[in-house]
C-alpha cells in the first residue's frame, strides 16, 4: 500500500519529520506555542512549505539515480532518436519547454515524468514499454506524461502539500498542547511529554493528509489521459491503457518513484485511499465516455 505514496511523498515526508523535530526545538527556545498563535503559523508555514518545496526541486535528482536512468543528451539509436522526435513535437504542442528525455531498465511497461517546473522536467520510460508496446501506444503514454508536465502536476502538488503540511504542524501543536494538558497536567506545555504527543500526532494528521494528495493524484491521471489523448489520439490511448491492463504486474520501479509511474492498481476499502493511480478499467471507461 506504501510503496504507492512514491518520490514526492516519500521525500516530504522524511524532509517533514526533521523539520518537525528542528522546529520542536525552537520552540522550547522561542516559546512558540498557542499563546502567540500568529508566530506559529509562520513558522508552520515556512517549515511546511520548505518540505514539499525541497521535495520539488530534489524529484528529478532523485529520480535519475534511483532508476539509473540512461538520459538522453545524443541520440544513439532509432528508438532514442524516435522518442526524442516524439517528446519535441509533444512538448512544442503542449507549449512547455523541451523535457529531458530519459530509458531505464525494468522489465513491466512504465513511465513517467517529474521535475521542479513545466520548463525543467524529465521524462522516462521503461526499456519494458519499448519492447511491449507498439509506436502508436507510445506515443499515447508519451502524451499522458507530457500532460502531466504542460499541466504543471508537480508544482500543483507542491503548493497542495505545503498547505496540509502547514495544517498538520499547526493542528498537532493545537491537539498536542489539549492532550498534554488533559492526560499530563502540563498547562504551560514542553517537555518531554508534549513532544511525544507532537510527533505521534504530525504523524497521523500527515498520513490524512496524504489521503488527499493521493486524490489529487489520482484525479490528475484522468487529466493525463484525457491530454494524451488530445496529443496522440483518443484510441491509441485507450489502447495503451488496455495494453497496460493485459501486461499489468509486479512494478519493479523504485519506491521513491512509484507514484510517477503510468501504471495503476486494483484497491479496495482503505487501501484504495492511498493509490496514487485509479484502476485502469476506471480509467478506460472515463476515456470512453468523454
Amino acid at each position: 500500500m506504501f510503496k504507492r505514496i512514491g518520490l514526492f511523498i516519500a521525500t516530504n515526508l522524511a524532509v517533514m519529520v526533521l523539520l518537525s523535530l528542528v522546529l520542536s526545538v525552537l520552540e522550547s527556545v522561542f516559546h512558540v506555542r498557542l499563546g502567540n498563535m500568529g508566530q506559529l503559523i509562520v513558522m508552520a508555514a515556512l517549515f511546511g512549505f520548505g518540505g514539499s518545496l525541497i521535495s520539488l526541486l530534489l524529484s528529478k535528482w532523485i529520480a535519475k539515480r534511483a532508476t539509473g536512468m540512461h538520459v538522453i543528451e545524443q541520440p544513439s539509436n532509432e528508438i532514442e532518436s524516435w522518442l526524442v522526435s516524439t517528446v519535441r513535437r509533444q512538448s512544442e504542442a503542449a507549449g512547455v519547454k523541451m523535457p529531458e528525455v530519459g530509458i531505464y531498465d525494468a522489465p513491466e511497461i512504465n513511465a513517467f515524468a517529474t521535475g521542479a517546473t513545466r520548463n525543467s522536467s524529465l521524462v522516462a520510460v521503461s526499456t519494458g514499454l519499448l519492447r511491449a508496446m507498439t509506436r502508436t501506444e507510445a506515443e499515447a503514454v508519451l502524451g499522458h506524461e507530457m500532460t502531466h508536465v504542460a499541466n504543471g502536476d508537480m508544482v500543483t502538488m507542491a503548493l497542495l502539500q505545503g498547505v496540509l503540511n502547514t495544517f498538520v504542524i499547526v493542528l498537532s501543536r493545537i491537539v498536542g498542547k489539549i492532550v498534554d494538558s488533559a492526560i499530563f497536567g502540563n498547562r504551560d506545555g514542553g517537555g518531554l511529554s508534549y513532544f511525544l504527543v507532537v510527533t505521534v500526532l504530525n504523524i497521523v494528521f500527515g498520513m490524512l493528509a496524504s489521503i488527499v494528495v493521493m486524490w489529487f493524484s489520482r484525479w490528475r491521471e484522468f487529466r493525463a489521459d484525457a491530454g494524451g489523448a488530445r496529443l496522440a489520439g483518443k484510441e491509441k490511448m485507450i489502447a495503451a491503457l488496455e495494453r497496460l491492463g493485459q501486461t499489468y504486474g509486479q512494478n519493479t520501479l523504485p519506491n521513491s518513484v512509484q507514484a510517477f509511474g503510468i501504471s495503476g492498481g486494483i484497491a479496495h476499502g482503505v487501501q484504495g485511499l492511498f493509490m496514487s493511480h485509479p484502476p485502469l478499467a476506471v480509467r478506460i471507461q472515463a476515456l470512453r465516455n468523454s
